[in-house]
């Protein structure tokens, strides 16, 4: 009896550092996702930053194209008034799309071309758009590592106790996914 006794116990107690761990881990899958999302947000602030300077040099030599501006700030305002990282994601492709506008504007302004401040701005902004795909990327590996975690057997059910829910994935706006044109 005493053997039976200590054997339902160890399994008990293993059961339930079993749980403790899964629970653990679950909760620093969450937090690497929330801690991605962060990181996707701080380059998404400096792209923010810098869009007024590269707005303002882009007006001095395009009076006529207030549209295309007007589109790049209403989009830098969408983004920053949402909310949830899915309003943020939709946004974020709207501003990527204006953007895009903004910059195939050189085209028709070659004095533009030429403006140092221009280049810079748009260097900066370069770079930035690579670190903002580098940290999407980053995002959605953490995203499928937690979301794996959430519907496997077996820490799917200690998941399911704790209401651990799937996060989405960043996925590109449609506008993103069509082949670019280049002319020459």
């Amino acid at each position: 009896m005493k053997t039976g006794l200590i054997i339902v116990i160890v399994v008990v107690v293993l059961l339930i550092l079993w749980v403790i761990g899964t629970y653990n881990s679950l909760v620093t899958l969450r937090n690497r996702v929330k801690d991605a999302w962060s990181q996707i947000d701080v380059q998404l602030k400096r792209r923010f930053d810098l869009i007024p300077n590269l707005v303002e040099t882009v007006k001095g030599y395009t009076k006529h194209e207030s549209e295309t501006l007007e589109n790049v700030v209403k989009a830098r305002n969408t983004y920053l008034s949402a909310s949830l990282p899915e309003d943020q994601m939709k946004a974020d492709g709207e501003l990527t799309k204006a953007i895009n506008k903004l910059f195939a504007l050189t085209e028709s302004y070659p004095d533009l071309k030429a403006n140092q401040n221009f280049i810079d701005l748009q260097d900066q902004l370069k770079q930035t758009e690579d670190k903002v795909a580098i940290s999407r990327q980053f995002y959605n590996d953490i995203v499928m590592q937690y979301n794996n975690k959430v519907e496997t057997v077996p820490s799917n059910i200690v998941a399911n106790i704790f209401k651990f829910g799937k996060e989405a994935f960043f996925q590109a706006a449609e506008e993103e996914r069509e082949n670019v044109k280049v002319k020459f």
